[in-house]
């Protein structure tokens, strides 16, 4: 029978469930086991698609077009577990597909309450991974215990013990352990009342796993095994991780954490085999190299924002044995100080992707700057479009030319919206989504980093290369690097002249993973360390500064 491992968190936000989650995962996976993500968001929101990255962080997503909690990344990056529409479910969703059933009489007159119905409807959408084919299925809580909003998702997991038998579902509660400076102690008792709400509810945590900028002692491990009514072994430390989110996994497993998941949930798996992971530890720690990126974009002061983007230029570093210095340089700042103040010394600028105006002048200046000085240069999505705007005002001589999104009434609309686009109005799960195939030209930088000629990328946007313009920018000398099957749809744009001058209208971002680095982004890479060689002697340039929101 299919086990189920429920991750939730208590004291406050943004503790790590994810990345916890997805560490459990992997250890897991490492044994031999088959492991599924889920990930249930308590916001009433259908999908973040909609929400802004100041609020949410960048929208995650999938092949098959869902757009997703940025979690999902975490899971990806971490683990094989396949990711579909059934690994995120909103409370959005699930109010959505119950009020749609009541409409078409399917509760036959009885009245629709939170329990059973809505509850009902989330301990489905945990069970559709439940099969032979799969070992466990890890579902993590989003937000904390005790707020209002997570009650029905916390109600089903305790119903699904019930549901299930209790030797076939494993609670683990990610909580805090803060440090008073003035006391000069750890304190548990935030611990103690996160535990004590989930126990009103009817939870009993199996494991504790304790978030802690310092090391817990023996007797503060068995102060909270003994207030939490839970053993001493099941009282695991996770001190923060200085160096990279990629020790996780490993910290955990020195815990005795995957030893006790397995015992306790009856699993047989095998010894764990992380062998890979430490050698990617290792390249980590230590580099041969070091390169600067700076990542221009409007959302420069939100790290998660570019959450995927920042962890694929690591992994592009890793496939060279470099670190990648990342250079967070807002759009704005280049539209108000120019680009040679900001990028001055760096050795490659990427352009990611993004919607709206705000910003967008700052990233054509980046871009004219990187084609003009010869730096490497990666444009995803809208940082492609950007590209195209740039190309066609400055090579091609078309003044003004830009993107119907910005300037409806541009003299050259070079980037315009998609046909199928025109007459929607909904904003929320409507853009051109998900998977995509595309055929790369054979001689290509791009062909030469795939080492193929035919690729999938996911995608996520309205508008569009103007193929009304194809012509005269390629007369010009940009390159059509890659298409749809049928040629109708430009994918990828490069310039042969320049040293590396490639700009994508997907998100590579999302397929790269640690030990398997996107090749975009691997050839991105290598060719800002070719750019940085001759200045290998000069300083590395400062970081750029970030003005406030």
């Amino acid at each position: 029978m299919t086990k189920h491992i429920f991750v939730t968190g208590g004291v406050v936000s943004s503790l790590g469930k994810g990345l916890t989650s997805a560490s459990i995962g992997l250890l897991l996976e490492s044994r031999g086991l088959t492991v599924r993500m889920q990930k249930l968001d308590p916001y009433i929101n259908v999908d973040p698609g909609t929400m802004s990255p100041y609020q949410h962080g960048e929208v995650y997503v999938l092949d098959d077009g869902s757009e997703t909690d940025l979690d999902l990344g975490h899971y990806e990056r971490f683990t094989s577990s396949p990711l579909s529409r059934d690994s995120n479910y909103t409370t959005g969703q699930i109010y959505l597909s119950v009020i749609t059933k009541e409409r078409r009489g399917d509760f036959l007159g009885q009245t629709v309450q939170v329990i059973p119905h809505i509850t009902n409807e989330i301990k489905a959408a945990i069970c559709k991974f439940d099969g032979p084919g799969v070992d466990v299925v890890i579902t993590e809580i989003g937000g904390t215990v005790g707020d209002i909003e997570s009650l029905p998702f916390l109600e089903a997991i305790r119903q699904l013990s019930l549901d299930l038998g209790r030797e076939n579902c494993l609670y683990i509660h990610l909580t805090l352990v803060p440090y008073l400076k003035a006391a000069g102690e750890l304190k548990t008792k935030p611990t103690q009342h996160s535990v004590g709400q989930l126990r009103q509810i009817g939870i009993q945590p199996d494991i504790l796993i304790c978030r802690t900028e310092r090391s817990l002692s023996r007797d503060e491990r068995a102060k909270i095994a003994l207030f939490c009514n839970v053993p001493l072994e099941a009282v695991i430390e996770e001190k923060d991780k200085e160096f990279s989110v990629y020790e996780v996994p490993i910290s955990l497993m020195e815990h005795g954490l995957d030893e006790l998941i397995v015992r306790k949930l009856g699993l047989k798996g095998g010894e764990p085999k992380l062998d890979h992971w430490r050698e990617l530890l290792h390249r980590l720690r230590n580099p041969q190299h070091e390169v600067a990126i700076a990542v221009v974009g409007k959302y420069a002061e939100h790290r998660d924002a570019y959450k995927s983007i920042y962890e694929a230029l690591s992994h592009g570093g890793l496939a060279h044995s470099a670190q990648v210095r990342i250079h967070r340089v807002h759009s704005e700042a280049v539209q108000q100080q120019g680009a040679q103040a900001l990028l001055k010394g760096v050795d490659g600028i990427l352009v990611p992707g993004g919607f709206g105006e705000r910003g967008i002048e700052g990233k054509i200046q980046a871009i004219h700057y990187a084609r003009t000085q010869g730096i490497p240069f990666f444009g995803i999505c809208l940082g492609m479009q950007c590209a195209v705007a740039e190309f066609a005002r400055h090579v091609c001589g078309l003044q003004g030319a830009n993107s119907t999104e910005f300037d409806p009434q541009t003299p050259h609309p070079v980037i315009c919206l998609l046909d199928e686009q025109k007459r929607i109005t909904d904003k929320g799960g409507t853009m051109r989504r998900g998977a995509y195939p595309a055929v790369l030209a054979p001689g290509t930088r791009v062909a030469a980093a795939y080492g193929v000629l035919g690729i999938s990328e996911r995608h996520r946007h309205r508008f569009e290369f103007n193929n009304a313009y194809r012509e005269i920018l390629t007369a010009h000398g940009l390159q059509i690097a890659g298409t749809s099957p049928d040629g109708s749809l430009v994918e990828i744009i490069e310039l042969p002249d320049h040293p590396w001058f490639v700009g994508v209208q997907f998100h590579p971002e999302f397929k790269s993973q640690p030990i398997r680095p996107h090749p975009l982004f691997a050839a991105f890479v290598g060719a800002a360390l070719e750019h940085r060689k001759p200045a290998a002697s000069a300083p590395a340039p400062s970081p750029a500064a970030i003005p406030s929101a």
